[in-house]
């Protein structure tokens, strides 16, 4: 099935006891990867519309997986990339590359578990793919507001 296909990616089978974070971890590791193969200039376009066409598709697949495995399943990783991919936005920057790239990570999942600022409000109360994704992408959206700051004072 196509869905399940894209909602567990590639490299990221289907393992119900692995947990979120190493999940996020190996997002990390491919925004990273993109890093080193993409020229600077061209990695901030690349990861937004990647970022934006993940969403969508998380969305649709979600919504669809969500018949099988009940509401907002542990087993949907899709919407990991989004919340690592959002701050990933300003990690092309030299050698702070992997430092805001694990300050993205380490502020996501912090973010992600505790769900301030709206977060929980989406997680409760956006249902289908779109909940699944959103509050992912707010999660990712305030990781992006802390690795700005940061990144002005390296």
């Amino acid at each position: 099935m196509v869905s399940r296909y894209i909602i567990n990616r590639i490299w990221c089978r289907l393992c119900p006891d692995c947990p979120r974070n190493s999940r996020s971890i190996s997002c990390t590791c491919f925004m990273v990867g993109r890093v080193q193969v993409l020229p600077v200039d061209v990695l901030f376009w690349v990861t937004l519309i990647t970022t934006i066409a993940v969403t969508v598709v998380g969305a649709w697949t979600s919504n669809i997986m969500e018949k099988y495995w009940g509401e907002d399943p542990r087993t949907v990783v899709i919407d990991e990339f989004i919340g690592i991919w959002i701050p990933a936005l300003v990690a092309p920057c030299g050698e702070n590359t992997w430092l805001l790239a694990i300050l993205g990570f380490v502020a996501f999942r912090i973010i992600d578990i505790f769900k301030p600022l709206g977060c929980r409000w989406v997680d409760q109360n956006v249902k289908g793919g779109w909940g699944v994704m959103l509050d992912d992408a707010l999660a990712g959206f305030y990781s992006l507001i802390i690795c700005l700051i940061v990144k002005q004072f390296l």
